[in-house]
């Protein structure tokens, strides 16, 4: 694999890695047009709590993109775990949205663009979410290349690119629509809880546990708020929906 040094004189373009399918491809799509004209940095916000095939798919990445893939970190937060954020933050989810989204991902970019002249920014965002990005850009940083958009990749294109290169999907998308974190907070559907009770039943236990313990309703069935604790095992509601984690996340 050849790793390019940084030139002078070239404008920096940052990719926001999230370790799901679409920012792998926007990734690709980046170096292959803008390789030879700009410095080009791909980086990463780890998480402790990801699954670990998470890490598979970022080497597989690398290999097929030709660049390494570095890590940003909140600085506060050297461990970057979610339960050790909602440990001393005391809350996990509610209307101001999720400490882990702000602080592991949002807060490490405004760490990493301290110390980096970012020129433009390239994220995820596909074709279907042409809203996402019009936010984002309105909202946080209108230095921001739309590669996906402009080649008119969709979520699925962006899957079947995977496929093409031989890279097999995170292991999360088997059962989840994205490769967060399991156990998102953000989530509200009785089906996505009892999807992560059946895969991932530490994880369940672990964040029933915590949430009681802070009082916090994660879980939306019968149009009332309750504790996981309480949510029956056949519960079902909403589908699973796409939780994108990452410093252009939604809160839910």
């Amino acid at each position: 694999m050849e790793v390019k040094k940084e030139k002078k004189g070239r404008e920096l373009i940052v990719v926001w890695f999230s370790c799901g399918a679409a920012s792998a491809v926007a990734a690709k799509l980046t170096v292959d047009k803008y390789g030879e004209t700009h410095n080009i940095l791909i980086v990463n916000n780890p998480i402790k709590e990801e699954d670990p095939d998470n890490i598979r798919f970022k080497n597989d990445v690398v290999k097929w993109i030709g660049k390494e893939i570095i890590e940003a970190k909140n600085k506060d937060y050297p461990n970057a775990s979610i339960v050790e954020i909602f440990e001393k933050r005391k809350y996990m989810s509610g209307i101001a949205g999720a400490p882990c989204t702000m602080l592991l991902k949002k807060e490490a970019r405004y760490q990493f663009e301290l110390t980096h002249k970012i020129d433009w920014h390239v994220l995820g965002f596909t074709v279907n979410e042409m809203h996402r990005h019009e936010r984002f850009v309105k909202g946080e940083r209108a230095n921001t290349i739309p590669v996906l958009i402009d080649a008119g990749y969709t979520k699925t294109m962006c899957f079947d690119e995977l496929v093409l290169a031989g890279i097999k999907l995170p292991a999360m998308y088997d059962n989840y629509a994205n490769a967060n974190c399991p156990g998102c907070v953000k989530a509200t559907s009785p089906s996505y809880w009892n999807t992560v009770r059946r895969v991932h039943p530490e994880v369940f236990e672990s964040r029933a546990e915590q949430s009681y313990r802070f009082g916090v309703k994660l879980v939306r069935y019968k149009g009332k708020r309750i504790f996981l604790r309480d949510l029956p095992k056949n519960a079902k509601g909403g589908k699973i929906q796409t939780y994108e984690c990452g410093i252009f996340c939604d809160n839910y």
